[in-house]
């Protein structure tokens, strides 16, 4: 049975998960089988790998934040307009650190089974943030 709002639940997904970095969230949201899907051409199956890309981009970005512009919701999806924003300071895909600020639009969609997140598709604005990755 449904506890929680899918939007409560994406709210938490930004805010304990991403900007706390509380990966007791990791298994409190995702359904077993997540299935991930990254702009930074990363794609994972499974809670361990959601982790292990997690833990690539706080290494890149460690206060790297999340903020949310935009969430709209139909059936069991959930569609957010993003703005993620930090300090490069450590390798990211790539990328050698820069200790300059980034700053970058993306959009995520969310699809639930209950109250599990089953898959997540992020596109974020690649273009704008490797320029400020190559400075």
């Amino acid at each position: 049975m449904k506890t929680k709002s899918y939007k409560a639940l994406v709210k938490e997904y930004y805010e304990e998960l991403w900007n706390k970095h509380n990966k007791e969230y990791i298994d409190k949201l995702f359904h077993d089988d997540i299935e991930f899907h990254g702009s930074l051409n990363i794609d994972t199956k499974g809670k361990k790998e959601f982790e292990e890309y997690m833990d690539k981009v706080i290494a890149g970005i460690p206060n790297l934040y999340h903020g949310i512009e935009i969430m709209v919701e139909e059936n069991n999806t959930i569609a957010v307009k993003a703005v993620y924003n930090g300090t490069h300071k450590g390798e990211l895909f790539g990328f050698e650190a820069t200790n300059n600020r980034v700053k970058y639009n993306g959009a995520s969609f969310f699809k639930f089974n209950e109250d599990k997140i089953v898959s997540i598709w992020v596109l974020g604005d690649l273009a704008t943030l490797h320029k400020q990755l190559k400075k």
